[in-house]
């Protein structure tokens, strides 16, 4: 009796933990979905922007789609995750964010109706990977095609293509030219490999006031900061610099010092010996002859005053990340101790040093550089918001002219490579085996949803558009994709829209993964309940007064 009455009961379980596990299932799906929604229309040039209230009331405009994502709070795990990899992809390759977002959304949406089917989810998770596998090899060797990064044509009308959708634009030709000018200036070639470090050596410095049109590339360094006595010099050409890690003042005892002074001369020999040590560093600094230093510490006022009888103009607390740059810039090399400079040290490769003051502030410029490998792009705007949105945006230009250069492979844009790709993989999805096969085809189909979205956000029709564009595609117009300003059928190659072979493989990577991640999941369980249940647990454990009594 016993065991007969047992294995119905074992089956109507493992039925109610796998109810869940899709319940799960569905809900992620739900989750991630809900936030393609939100930055769906944020994509292609008619994108529309959102306006964003921090909590400290300020509000940020923009219609990128990381930005967005970094402002809004979201309770949901699997939601969580989906604005993870949109930090991701702004890290790895610093454009695609919208992008990436949309196609996770899609292609969780096109894998519930198998759930629904009762289909394993690791059958949907394996036909993924494989398509997944298949579309990175047919990117590489089929649809992308190489560049000379040495043609600046070619090269601007690829960075164009990406600032095209942005709010920057209508300065397009402005801020395309200043993108690939930034990244060649701070390009550095070892070994035969490219290395470009756009968050080091390439820093953005808004300047409030004027006009965006007044923006440009310093081949050298600029700094907010003056120098610290007002009768140094302020224009000094060819100067020598020096860089320093050090504070030019009197070191104070680390810990409690107490000093007994016993006679009225031994205050008199206390003065002359921080005088004393103040000199002699100072003296270090002459021997080599500079024009100007910069230290990241302090300087006293004695130190300034025989800095500036010795014609040296100094400038104090410098950041670290500045004092890189301009080392960077003109050949000096950062001194942690003044005892210790020799005239190797010091930065010859810079033209020109100059104070200029915009607005009620002063900054520091080292310009006309030899060879400079860091620069600073200066940018001028009638306010911060838009200063602040044109920076965001520059950012995905200067990224995009750094994968060119680092991988100068391209894919057509305007939503082609994507139906290329799509009917590529329904082709190859014929001759895949058994059930698989829906999910695989279902993955080309995801595919379609940025040319959908991009038609979609210009307000055209979008079935009758779809269907034109896949009977292209059909009939072997790989490179035909969609206006994003008209939403009319336009061929990519004659429009000059092209976009970087990395960021597409990347943002399909990211895609495919946080999908197959989010199927993975079939239970969420919360810490923060299990707490609580122990603290009950140990409520009733523990014996009371009266129980005690009793």
């Amino acid at each position: 009796m016993f065991g007969a009455g047992a294995a119905p009961i074992l089956v109507l379980s493992q039925n109610t933990k796998r109810d869940a596990g899709r319940k799960v299932q569905v809900e992620n799906i739900g989750a991630g979905k809900a936030i393609a929604d939100v930055i769906r229309t944020c994509l292609g040039p008619q994108a529309m922007l959102k306006m964003l209230m921090d909590p400290m009331g300020g509000i940020v405009m923009t219609n990128d789609g990381n930005a967005i994502l970094r402002e809004i709070t979201v309770q949901h795990p699997a939601g969580k995750s989906m604005i993870e990899i949109a930090r991701t992809q702004d890290e790895e390759v610093g454009d695609g964010t919208t992008s990436v977002i949309v196609l996770a959304g899609e292609m969780l949406g096109v894998a519930e109706q198998f759930l629904e089917q009762q289909m394993h989810p690791t059958i949907i998770i394996r036909a993924y990977r494989q398509a997944l596998e298949d579309a990175v090899s047919i990117l590489q060797e089929r649809i992308s095609v190489p560049v000379d990064t040495s043609d600046r044509k070619k090269m601007l009308d690829v960075i164009k293509a990406c600032v095209g959708t942005k709010f920057i634009g209508r300065w397009s030709d402005l801020a395309c030219s200043i993108a690939l000018q930034a990244v060649e200036t701070i390009t550095l070639e070892e070994n035969g490999r490219r290395e470009v470090d756009i968050k080091r050596y390439a820093k953005v410095e808004k300047i409030p006031g004027g006009s965006i049109e007044e923006s440009l590339v310093l081949r050298g360094v600029m700094v907010n900061k003056d120098v610290t006595h007002p009768k140094m010099r302020r224009y000094i050409k060819n100067p020598r610099i020096v860089l320093l890690d050090c504070g030019l003042e009197y070191k104070k005892g680390e810990s409690q010092t107490s000093v007994e002074i016993m006679k009225e001369t031994d205050f008199t020999r206390i003065l002359q010996l921080e005088e004393e040590y103040v000199q002699k560093f100072c003296n270090d600094i002459i021997s080599v002859k500079p024009d100007l230093i910069f230290t990241e510490k302090g300087i006293s006022d004695l130190a300034q005053h025989y800095l500036l009888k010795a014609g040296i103009s100094a400038i104090r607390r410098v950041r670290k990340t500045d004092n890189n740059r301009i080392a960077r810039a003109c050949g000096a090399t950062i001194v942690n101790r003044t005892d210790e400079l020799k005239e190797d040290d010091v930065g010859t490769k810079a033209g020109l040093f100059e104070i200029k003051k915009f607005g009620d502030e002063y900054f520091s410029f080292i310009t006309e550089c030899e060879d400079p490998k860091a620069c600073t792009i200066l940018l001028r705007g009638p306010s911060k918001d838009i200063l602040n949105e044109v920076e965001r945006n520059l950012q995905d230009a200067l990224h995009v002219a750094r994968n060119i250069l680092i991988e100068p492979k391209l894919v057509p844009g305007g939503g082609a490579v994507e139906m290329a790709l799509s009917q590529a993989l329904t082709e190859k999805a014929k001759s895949v085996q058994g059930v698989g096969q829906w999910p695989y085809q279902a993955v080309a189909q995801a595919l379609e949803v940025i040319p959908r979205t991009l038609a979609q956000n210009c307000g055209a029709n979008t079935i009758r558009t779809l269907t034109a564009l896949r009977a292209k595609h059909a009939t072997g117009g790989s490179t035909w994709g969609i206006n994003g300003d008209t939403g009319e059928l336009a061929d990519m190659h004659t429009l000059g829209i092209w976009e970087p072979l990395s960021v597409k493989l990347q943002v399909y990577k990211t895609a495919v993964e946080t999908a197959i991640l989010l199927l993975r999941i079939d239970d969420i369980v919360s810490g923060s309940k299990k707490k609580d249940r122990d603290s009950e647990v140990k409520k009733t454990a523990e014996p009371t007064e009266e129980s005690m009594k009793e």
